[in-house]
């Protein structure tokens, strides 16, 4: 490096460390091709119930954020027998949450830093999503997730069957790029602002055919040309102003779909900015939501409830050993019994009703 590259390149740069290529971690943590079937067949059922072919309820269900392997593992098992025993009426999706976006500082996220004290090692993080994402998938249980840092997709995109792009990245163009190539069906939230035109405004840009930056499976760069996405979808988080799953809030978001030509399907998030960020308020925007769909609101095709395998959460101290086990980081979330009775609660009404 001359003078002049040190005075005038990467000012800000600590270090840089390779990493490993998506090809080189799918090699090292392969598919089999059981786990490849269900990858494609749970895909194909969400597209169905998103565009309204197969009339049962999508539920993405799980942790805020995935910070312990043993505790996925355990919760996925849990969720495993409980899907089952509701497939009749409602169709379960482990969420399966490895990146956290920030408002300002905070944990981003087991993929970025895995070991929960600020040392980075992503390479690490990057191995252990692909890791539980394969344990949870070998037990017939789909995994969805959101989508947050653009390079991520191409490590583990081959074992996720539905995605999000959250509040705080739906207006970003790189994320639109992003979700108009991704593999399966993709939902978009509001933004934390509550706007909804935010949202429709992705999802019409996604449908849209785009090129952008990023890498291939050899990890090189390169320039990734894509078809556009045909099975996008809003998803309702609340906002700054308060819940938007009410009766009108879902009307509302309808008439905007229709007036954009776009697919008229909502789901609704029980968390976040719709509960006030409060685990016991979850429960009853469930229970609005089925009353909705009882009443033949058909627009809503999914839901998404924040689940652990205890309820609330805690603060990562100085030492992560010291974290309670089934105990969220992030957001609260309610806990096992609350969730058996959620879910086994909203298959009785939906199967009354039809």
């Amino acid at each position: 490096m001359n003078e002049n590259d040190q005075r005038i390149n990467d000012l800000h740069i600590r270090s840089t460390v390779p990493l490993i290529s998506p090809k080189e971690l799918k090699r090292e943590y392969p598919l089999t091709p059981a786990i490849a079937n269900t990858v494609i067949e749970s895909r194909r059922i969400i597209k169905n119930i998103i565009t309204g072919k197969d009339k049962r309820l999508l539920a993405i269900v799980g942790p805020c954020s995935i910070h312990d392997r043993n505790v996925a593992i355990d919760y996925a098992k849990r969720l495993k027998e409980l899907a089952d025993e509701v497939s009749d009426s409602i169709y379960v999706v482990m969420r399966v949450y490895f990146e956290k976006p920030r408002t300002t500082i905070g944990w981003r996220g087991l993929i970025v830093d895995p070991y929960l004290d600020g040392s980075y090692d992503i390479a690490y993080g990057l191995k252990l999503a692909r890791q539980i994402l394969l344990d949870i998938v070998s037990m017939g249980l789909p995994a969805g997730s959101e989508m947050l840092d653009p390079i991520v997709p191409q490590y583990i995109d081959d074992l996720v069957s539905w995605a999000a792009i959250g509040a705080r990245t739906t207006e970003s163009q790189t994320h639109r790029n992003l979700a108009s190539g991704l593999s399966m069906p993709v939902g978009f939230k509001n933004g934390t602002s509550g706007s909804l035109e935010l949202a429709v405004n992705a999802m019409q840009s996604a449908e849209h055919p785009a090129s952008f930056i990023g890498i291939d499976q050899d990890g090189n760069t390169c320039i990734l040309h894509t078809t556009g996405h045909d099975v996008c979808h809003l998803i309702l988080r609340g906002g700054r102003s308060g819940p938007n799953y009410h009766e009108e809030d879902v009307e509302h978001a309808q008439r905007l779909l229709e007036e954009a030509g776009l697919l008229q399907a909502v789901f609704v998030d029980c968390s976040h900015a719709n509960s006030g960020k409060r685990q016991v308020r979850q429960r009853r925007v469930l229970r609005s939501v089925i009353d909705q769909i009882v009443r033949g609101q058909d627009v809503i095709r999914g839901v998404m409830i924040e689940s652990n395998i205890d309820e609330g959460c805690q603060d990562i101290s100085d030492s992560p050993d010291e974290l309670k086990y089934g105990i969220s980081i992030t957001d609260e979330c309610v806990g096992w019994e609350e969730t058996e009775d959620m879910l086994r609660t909203a298959r009785k009404r939906l199967k009354e009703a039809h």
